[in-house]
């Protein structure tokens, strides 16, 4: 990673997935939402949740555990999704990030991030911006666009392309 783009990584929304921490940078974060029902669609991959109406828009929601091969997230009273935006052929779209809970947003100095580990050419890690270092621990910030294959975008953008029925949008 380029030092230009460390030094434009500084505020970031911090959440979890089980024990580990991640950051998507505050700018790409839309709003917090707390867990509401999401309406499952068929013939989508099992990391695709289903879809939620946010004020009369059709927003796909992702499970981000197990996006990065983990187990599903369980719904607790901290579950939350993050509504976040990312760019899909030139264009951006609303996309919902189903996390066990929001912790805060912190900034990162330049200092305190180091590039991604290099973990020989089998694994993909070109999702990871950077390792924040917080204390003795390491926060994993998210490349929000890196983190879906264009296949699973163009899913996605398929999906945010259905209508929310009237009925719903007046509840």
């Amino acid at each position: 990673m380029s030092d230009e783009k460390i030094k434009m990584t500084y505020q970031n929304l911090t959440f979890n997935l089980g024990e580990e921490v991640f950051a998507l940078e505050i700018l790409r974060v839309r709003e917090v939402l707390e867990y509401t029902s999401v309406t499952k669609v068929p013939q989508t991959p099992d990391f695709m949740r289903g879809v939620i109406n946010l004020r009369g828009s059709v927003v796909p929601v992702i499970d981000m555990r197990l996006k990065f091969g983990m187990k599903q997230t369980d719904q607790t009273v901290n579950t939350c999704i993050i509504i976040v935006e990312i760019a899909v052929d030139e264009e951006n779209t609303m996309l919902g990030a189903l996390v066990d809970s929001v912790q805060e947003v912190i900034e990162f100095h330049p200092g305190q991030i180091e590039p991604p580990p290099k973990i020989g050419t089998n694994l993909k890690t070109d999702f990871i911006k950077g390792m924040g270092k917080q204390e003795d621990e390491f926060v994993i910030i998210l490349d929000v666009d890196k983190i879906f294959s264009a296949d699973e975008l163009s899913l996605v953008q398929s999906v945010q392309d259905l209508r929310v029925p009237q009925e719903e949008i007046a509840a």
